[in-house]
Parts: C-alpha cells; structure tokens; sequence
C-alpha cells in the first residue's frame, strides 16, 4: 500500500509538471483536479469501515493531488522577461553584471551566464544573459562584469535528419532568456561568487593543469571527463566519435564515475572512525556536483550516492528504483524545467532505470559470460542501458550505433584504472615538474587505449545508422511496449 502511495505521488508529480510543461494549462486544471482528490478523500474517511476498493481510492487521491502540484509548480515556474532588456531586444548594449557559473570554452569562444544587474550606466535590469565572447576571455566565475554586444532572443534550430532543437526552453531551464553574441567584456571590480563554488572550481581548475603538465592531449582532456565531468575538453572531433559509438557517457559524472570515488576515498580512509570516512565520502560528492556547475546528471548521480552513502551508515536498505523516483521527483520539484527540456536529465535519468530494472535480467541470461574482469557485469548493464535509452536517442538525435556493444565492453573495464591512474598523474604534474611525464605514462597508456577503442569502432563502415525524425508518439509508444515486455519477462524469469 505504501509503495503503491508513493508512486503515485512521484508519478502523479511528474505528469502534471509534463503536463504543463506541453500544454497552455494553469491553476484552473489544478484546482479541479486537486477537487478531485479531495472528492476522492472524503469518500475513504465516508467507507472507512469498508475495505473494499480503499486502496485504490487511496491510489487516486494521491494521484491527483500530486498532479495538480505539479502543474501548479510548473505554471509557478513561468520565466517571464525583463521590459527594459525585451525592449532593447536587436540593440547594442552595455550591461553589468555578474558571472554566476564557470565560463564554457568552446572550440572557437567563451560562452558566460551573467546576472545582469544594469542596463546602461543607470537603468536597473533583473535578467539571466548568455554571452558569447572571444575563446580564452580572462573571466572567472563570480567577478563583476560589463558585458557589450547585440542583445537577441534564443532561437530553435535544425540539427540532424530534419530535427529541431528547442534552444530557448534549454536556456530557460537555467534562467536565461536573453543572449549576447560577439561580446566584448572586461571585469569591473571585485569578485561575488559563492565561496564554496569558487573552492570547487579552483580545485577542479588545479587538478585539470596538473593533467595538463603530465598528459598530452587528447589524453589529458579525457583523463578531465572520466575525472571531474569535464567534458568539453576532449573536443568536438573526438567528443562526436565517442557519441558515434554510445561511449560519450564516459566523459560525464556518472553514477558509476562518482561510485569509484567514493569507494577509492573511503578505503584510504579505512583507518578512520566511520563517520570521518563517510563524512569525507559525502563532502566529495558535493564537491563533484558544484565542479560539474550543477549540470542536472551529476546531481542526480551525486544525490543518489548521498543516499547510499546514508543507507550504509544507518544499515539501511533502500531500493534502487525507488531512489531514482523520489531523486528525479525532488530534482523536478526544484526546477520543474527539467523534466522536459533538460536533455542530460532525461538520459541519464532513463539510462539510470535501464540499469536498475533491466541489467539483472540480461545478468540472468548471460550466466554464460565469464564474470572475470567484471565482463558479464559490463555486458548486462551496457545492453540494459542502451536498450532503455534507445527510443530517446533516435527521437533525439536520429543516431543508431550499431557497435555500441562491443565498444563498450572493451572500454569500460578499463575505467577505474583510468580514473586512480588520471589522480596519480593530475598529483605529479602538480608536484613532480618536468618528471611529470614519466610518472603520468600509465594513464596515457590506459587513456590512449580507451581513444583508440572509440576512433576504431567510429571509423567502421555502418559504425552508427541515421534514422529520420518521427513523432513524439511513436517514442511513447516504444517505451510502452518496452515496459510492457520487460513485466511480461520479469514475471516468466520469477516463475522459473
């Protein structure tokens, strides 16, 4: 009855954020469907001594009234532009502010969010702005800025095989409405950033030029992603093979990535008492999600290794799936933006389900596959993965790879190693000088493996198939039947 409870409040909560989010509806549907629940209330405590259809009166009530939460937390949630900057939309203006994230170097410029504060030299603004200045821009997160260039609005755009990418509503998730492009941006006085965020960003900055001092590239930009998710660093030629071949995951905080860590912090720590050692494990995972900017698939992969981390100092048991439900709901609750229009959340979200509900299915029928080296493992939580997320990337990009199986096998062994060994070298360039090289060979070699594993299987004929853009539906449609198959095999597989 309880878990019957909960997901319908997770899953009442997020159709109506969905709802809301690909409708025009407001507080009138709320309200009505929060009416229903209530009717549907009031007649639980009227056939309170009679058990008979209770529960699912219980299952309705709860359904509703998180439904209509959820369309009136996404209705709240409506970004609404500054008059004074909507007006001098196509201008060139001057605007000063403060840079509020880690500045994005591009290929060819320096994309930076600023909290835009004046417009003018007088003229008081409240607006979220991405800028679009020259590469390697001095800028840093939390300094005080003026920013000038031609204000414009984001448009959508076409990307592959006749899709269209909803551009405005992916800035809006974060707040921005406005763009700036060709900027020219000077700092204007002290820095304003969070403490703690600028902590995180240093460290990740330092640890990245000590890769840099040991790692040649593309090593070193690799050695970035599978480190501290710094993804851009790979480039966008080696960055479009490893998306060819379904290994892009890889040069993001994943779940898995962000596990290593805290098991690797909590066996050096193993001398300490348990709460130091849990204690650190959490203080690192915080450090991951603000290095990552707070990109949606690292907090959700950081959230739930807080929640394991807690489950294993109370000698709790939590189930994965649950977890996953109540992590994406709280994310949802706190930017409603997501859920639709946060193409990092919904992967990593669905690709997260594939592992927990489909990976021991296929363990199952893969009891043929040695377990040495962790092969079986990686097989079935490759093929559980891949198949959950497969509807969403073809709906997405229209992208099939066709060697993302074997691909990935090959690659993904080789991770942890990679990851201690990317520490070792990141440790040496800081520390050792011009010895760094020699100390920081091990993860070239293992890094130059898992490179050479992506460009080969990317530059196979047929290494990845286009398939044209389609309806939404026939993607819902997919994931039914994918659910509907997989209760069917987990019943028969139970009945063995």
């Amino acid at each position: 009855m309880s878990v019957r409870v909960l997901w319908a409040a997770i899953g009442g909560f997020l159709s109506g954020v969905f709802i809301a989010s690909c409708f025009a509806v407001g507080y009138a549907l709320a309200a009505f469907v929060f009416l229903l629940g209530i009717i549907s209330a009031l007649f639980i405590f009227a056939q309170r001594e009679q058990r008979e259809h209770r529960s699912e009166l219980v299952f309705v009530a709860v359904a509703c009234i998180a439904l209509s939460c959820g369309i009136a937390r996404m209705h709240a949630a409506t970004r609404t532009g500054d008059p004074q900057l909507t007006a001098a939309v196509g201008k060139t203006v001057l605007l000063s502010g403060v840079v509020n994230a880690e500045p994005d170097q591009r290929d060819s410029s320096t994309l930076l969010t600023i909290d835009v504060r004046t417009l003018g030299t007088s003229t008081a603004v409240h607006a979220r702005v991405l800028a679009m200045a020259p590469l390697h821009t001095d800028v840093r997160y939390g300094d005080r800025v003026q920013v000038k260039g031609q204000l414009a609005l984001p448009e959508a755009f076409d990307t592959t095989l006749g899709r269209s990418f909803d551009y405005p509503k992916y800035l809006a998730k974060d707040g921005i409405l406005y763009t700036v492009s060709f900027a020219q941006v000077r700092t204007a006085g002290e820095n304003r950033g969070n403490v703690v965020t600028a902590f995180a960003i240093d460290t990740k900055q330092l640890f990245l030029s000590g890769l840099r001092a040991s790692l040649a590239e593309p090593e070193a930009g690799l050695a970035g992603g599978i480190t501290v998710g710094d993804k851009r660093s790979i480039g966008s030629a080696l960055s479009a093979d490893f998306q060819k071949v379904s290994l892009i995951h890889m040069v993001v905080l994943s779940g898995y990535n962000i596990t290593v860590v805290v098991n690797a912090v909590m066996a050096l720590l193993n001398f300490a008492a348990q709460s130091v050692r849990f204690g650190a494990a959490g203080i690192v995972v915080i450090l991951f999600i603000l290095m990552a900017g707070g990109a949606a698939s690292a907090v959700r992969a950081s959230l739930m290794a807080l929640i394991a981390i807690y489950a294993r100092i109370t000698h709790r048991l939590f189930l994965a799936e649950r977890v996953l439900g109540v992590v994406c709901a709280g994310m949802v609750l706190w930017n409603p933006w997501t859920l639709c229009f946060d193409p990092s959340f919904q992967l990593s979200a669905l690709a997260t389900l594939g592992l927990v509900l489909l990976t021991p299915l296929f363990a199952v029928w893969l009891a043929w596959v040695p377990a040495r080296f962790g092969v079986r493992e990686i097989l079935s939580s490759t093929l559980g993965t891949q198949m959950m997320v497969l509807p969403f990337l073809l709906y997405q990009n229209g992208t099939l790879s066709i060697v993302a199986l074997p691909a990935n096998v090959l690659a993904l062994v080789t991770v942890p190693a990679a990851m201690a060994l990317s520490v070792v070298a990141a440790l040496s360039g800081l520390l050792t000088g011009p010895l760094a090289p020699i100390f920081g060979f091990p993860a070239y070699a293992v890094l130059w493996y898992e490179i050479h594993v992506a460009t080969f299987f990317a530059a196979l004929p047929f290494a990845s198939v286009g398939v044209p853009a389609f309806n939404v539906w026939w993607m819902f449609g997919a994931y039914v039947f994918l659910f509907a198959a997989y209760s069917y095999t987990k019943r028969k597989v139970a009945g063995q």
